[in-house]
């Protein structure tokens, strides 16, 4: 799946609103909307399941029970710049989902690594019991 193919379509169905921000502003916090609320609906993306299952992971409570993550920027004085940011947010979130982390393959010791590392194991083994209590016999 084209991860960029995947981002711009994702960002076509993006919902904006405006709300009051809390943010830096000054007193024109309280006359102008300029938080940024965006939602998307994950179920029109189509994803396939291991994406969706990390996604819904990646997303917490970014991701309502309706299956909508809901990202709020409200970091910024203007609109322009919290819609970008919202956008930018929400696209790195998809990006990570897509990534998905390479199976762990699993070591093999040979014999000659084995015997080592319980020779090591003895050896610590054999300080920590010297840290004991000091007994007079």
């Amino acid at each position: 799946m084209d991860v960029d193919a995947l981002v711009a379509h994702a960002l076509t169905l993006v919902e904006e609103s405006f709300i009051a921000s809390a943010g830096p502003g000054g007193q024109n916090v309280n006359k102008v909307a300029t938080a940024v609320q965006v939602r998307l609906d994950v179920y029109a993306l189509r994803l396939p399941p291991p994406i969706f299952h990390r996604l819904k992971d990646l997303a917490g409570s970014k991701m309502t029970a309706k299956g909508e993550i809901v990202m709020t920027a409200r970091s910024y004085r203007t609109q322009e710049q919290n819609r970008e940011d919202a956008r930018k947010r929400l696209a790195e979130l998809l990006r990570d989902a897509c990534n998905l982390p390479q199976k762990r393959a699993k070591s093999r010791l040979n014999r000659v690594g084995k015997v080592q590392r319980l020779a090591g194991k003895k050896i610590r083994g054999a300080v920590k019991a010297g840290r004991g209590k000091v007994r007079l016999d």
